[in-house]
């Protein structure tokens, strides 16, 4: 089974680093799928689920990704995510909560940074409650 390497990084910490054979990625042109040997492509990440498939291993690595970058080569795929959060550190009552305080936080804002800080947040609660959704979906 041929794998390339994935670095999935946030601004806070290294997410995952290591071999999958297969990775989903949510772009702004929809989701993408990348096996080893991919064409060298870069794209924006949108709000979603970063799915991982890696070998040895039966059940997918999930990563919540509010945005960001994403560089792929033939046999690497780099992640710079603004916000990551691995699925089994996910709750779905604190991403609701996260994402009405976010919501507010945007009616509320004063200024741009306020605004942009709150846009952020919502970005995250919902990349959150996608990844949890997708559990319930697939994961039974």
């Amino acid at each position: 089974m041929s794998t390339m390497q994935v670095e999935v990084v946030s601004n806070e910490e290294n997410i995952y680093s290591g071999e999958a054979s297969f990775v989903v990625v949510p772009t702004l042109e929809g989701e993408l799928g990348i096996y080893p040997r991919h064409e060298p492509i870069m794209s924006l990440v949108r709000p979603g689920t970063l799915r991982l498939t890696v070998p040895n291993q039966k059940q997918e690595i999930l990563v919540a990704v509010s945005g960001g970058v994403l560089e792929v080569q033939p046999n690497k795929l780099t992640l710079l995510a603004d916000v990551a959060v691995r699925s089994e550190e996910m709750d779905q009552q604190r991403a609701e909560e996260a994402k009405k305080i976010a919501e507010s936080g945007i009616h509320e804002a004063k200024d741009d940074v306020s605004l942009a800080k709150a846009h952020v947040a919502l970005a995250a609660a919902i990349a959150q409650l996608k990844t949890l959704d997708y559990l319930r979906t697939h994961r039974k």
